[in-house]
């Protein structure tokens, strides 16, 4: 069983930046294509960012487009490098791979292996 596991959450104050990393437990997680998702507290899980299988394409949530990057590192982690952090970015983020695809998408559907999730506060 493939594990995922994020790191990096914490508390931080608004217009502050957090980087959030991604391992797994397999070589070939590298080339999976990988997606952040968050979930605030009452709320649903919506898509925050993807990354495709090379690395070279990426797809962003307007509401966090500008202020995050996703990318991924030949040390087999992904990161979410999040700057301008806001209150309402306040939530669980969770990191899913897709054993099968080329390009992230936002379909939570796609994707094969979740992590347990770090939770990112911002304070005002």
């Amino acid at each position: 069983q493939v594990q995922v596991v994020e790191s990096g959450g914490g508390l931080v104050q608004a217009g502050g930046s957090l980087r959030l990393s991604c391992v797994a437990s397999v070589r070939a997680f590298i080339i999976y294509p990988v997606a952040w998702f968050r979930q605030a507290p009452g709320k649903e899980r919506e898509f925050v960012a993807a990354v495709s299988r090379n690395g070279g394409d990426t797809l962003y949530a307007d509401s966090v487009k500008g202020r995050f990057t996703i990318s991924k590192s030949y040390a087999n982690t992904v990161y979410l490098q999040m700057n301008g952090l806001r209150p309402e970015d306040t939530a669980v983020y969770y990191c899913a791979a897709d054993r099968d695809g080329y390009r992230g998408t936002s379909s939570q559907s796609q994707y094969d292996y979740w992590g347990q999730g770090t939770q990112v506060t911002v304070s005002n």
